[in-house]
Order: structure tokens, then sequence, then C-alpha cells
């Protein structure tokens, strides 16, 4: 990672993820030596309470909630979002570019640490975890058999970085890993040691399945149910909207589908108060995580030195390292 920004700028640089700053490096006093005021403000961009601190920020360091074209109107000196994270599906780009605000990301900085929890929550649900751990919290040391993940045919729908690095953990544990990215060449993938497969094909023949999809429509939904071997066991640590869950909670009621994993559920991005998926008699078959995936020490510091390296960059007049949506010029 470089060095400090010669230098100084000066500005507002509003902050809305949870975690920034919050692991080895600290990142608030990085920005304020280089003459920057940083400003927490909800997760959730709520533009209610964002919008009095947009109108004098010149740098949002944004989270996983939306950044709408109202947002970067109400911010008309901003210069930059800095999206904490990968995905930008929550940002409109198109009215950044209109804006000749410059849109970033912090592409690889968590994918180890969401693929080693893809695998954890495999793991906790083959063998039980959580579930065990209640019985035991209540003095029942009653024992259910599990599965071993060496040897299962293992599933991987999105085969980014996330998914490269989840697929080479799963090939480590002894699984034959199929997977499946229209956007992947066949040769890149059996490059890694998997075999690339139609999304069909992971459907009917894999045990167990680890999502890493963009998001944006559903991949498990009551058709892939229908079809799908009923051992089979879906790990989400990706997008909410990936899944149907009033069709994978009766589908496990039914017996058409073993376990569920998932990092998120679509009630954190606005949808059921309630998820059909914590009701009590799946909680055997279900684990659920409050979007973790990402967080460890590591991969937030990560994170949040490429997300500062590139808001320091745009200030300063310089390219950004990670550009997504490139602003020729900028605001002056």
């Amino acid at each position: 990672m470089s060095g400090p920004v010669s230098g100084t700028v000066t500005g507002t640089v509003v902050v809305t993820s949870r975690s920034f700053s919050t692991g080895g490096v600290d990142l608030v006093a990085r920005l304020e030596a280089a003459g920057l005021a940083v400003v927490r403000a909800p997760a959730t961009h709520d533009l209610e309470a964002l919008g009095p601190v947009l109108r004098d920020a010149v740098a949002w360091i944004a989270g996983t909630g939306p950044v709408t074209g109202r947002h970067l109107e109400a911010a008309p000196a901003l210069r930059v979002v800095a999206r904490y994270g990968t995905g930008v599906d929550a940002v409109d780009l198109a009215a950044a570019t209109d804006a000749g605000i410059v849109v970033t990301n912090t592409p690889g900085a968590n994918s180890e640490a969401v693929a080693e929890h893809a695998v954890a929550l495999l793991f906790a649900l083959l063998r039980g975890v959580t579930a065990g751990d209640r019985r035991v919290r209540r003095a029942d040391w009653t024992v259910s058999r599990g599965r071993q993940l060496a040897g299962s045919v293992a599933g991987v729908v999105g085969f980014g970085r996330i998914g490269r690095s989840t697929a080479s953990r799963l090939m480590a544990l002894g699984c034959d890993v199929l997977a499946f990215d229209p956007y992947a060449a066949d040769d890149d993938v059996r490059a890694t040691g998997a075999r690339p497969a139609t999304l069909e094909e992971v459907r009917d023949t894999a045990q167990v399945v680890s999502l890493h999809a963009p998001g944006g429509s559903p991949v498990v939904d009551g058709s892939w149910l229908s079809r799908c071997p009923a051992d089979q066991v879906v790990v989400n640590t990706a997008r909410a909207d990936l899944v149907d869950e009033g069709a994978v909670a009766r589908a496990l009621r039914e017996g058409r589908l073993a376990g569920y994993a998932a990092d998120t559920l679509a009630a954190e991005t606005g949808g059921d108060a309630a998820s059909p998926l914590l009701a009590d008699d799946l909680a055997d078959r279900v684990v659920v995580t409050p979007h973790l995936g990402a967080q460890t020490r590591e991969a937030v510091d990560t994170m949040g030195t490429l997300a500062v390296e590139d808001v320091l960059a745009v200030l300063a007049g310089r390219p950004p390292a990670h550009p997504v949506v490139p602003s020729p010029g900028g605001r002056p």
C-alpha cells in the first residue's frame, strides 16, 4: 500500500460505513492529517439525515446503503464517492457520471474474508454446529449425524475474486468444484482447477452451492428448488435477492432442500421485517449471520485504506487506483 499523500486538501468527508477505521489502522487520523474533517452519518443513507452533512461534503466513503441521484443532488461540492467494498449496484452510476463525480470501490479487499466465511457457514450447516450449540446449552447432549464436505460436488455461482477464493478452499478440502459464471472463460475456470458448468448443471448435480453472483434477480427460486437434489445445501454470502426466501423455507419444510445459510436477508435491505427463514421450526436447518463476512480486522483495514487512498488521490487532482465511473476532470 502506498504511503501518505503529500500536501493537504480541505473539506468534509462523510463516512457511512459502520466499520470504517475500526481495525488496526487509524484512517480517520489519516484523513484529518491531510486537512479533511470527518463526519460520521447513518449507514442506512437516509436522505433526511444525510442531507445536511452532504451539503458541504467533498468526499463520501459509502457503505452498502443506496447512493441515489437525490443524494448526489444534495451534495453540490461532492467530488468522489468511495464505495467501501466491492459492489456498486446500490450506486446510481449514471447520475454520478452526469454530475462529474468519481466513483471508486475496493476490489479484492475482502475476498479472502468472505470466502472464509462462506466455508464457515457451509461447515456450520453440514455439521450442525449452531444447532448442536443450542442443544448443549439446554443440557441436551443428543447427537445428530452430519455430512463430510470432502468428496462433495460443490457448485460456485459467480466466479469473480470471492467465488474463486471460495472455490480454491473447497478444492483444498476435497471437493469437485463446478463453476458457473457467464463472464468467465472456460479456460480461465479450468486453470483454477474447477470445471466450467452451466447453471442447470450446478443446480442438478451439486450437493453444496455457494452463491457469489452480483445480485439483481433470483437464482435459487421455486424452479431451482423443484429440480435440485434433496440433499443440497445452499450458502449465500452475496446478495439477498439471489434467493426467494419464501420458496427456500417451503423447500426446507418439504424435504426438498437440506439446509440454507446466509450472511444477509431481504429484511436487511428493506424487505419484510421478519424473514420466513427465521421461523423457529427451521432453526436447525438455517444459519444466518448479520452481514459480517467481510468483517475481519485485515479486510476492514484494507477496504478502508484503499478507500482513503482513492479519496485523497481524487481530491489532489490525481486519478484514483480503483475507479468505477471515470470522470474526466471531475469538479473544479
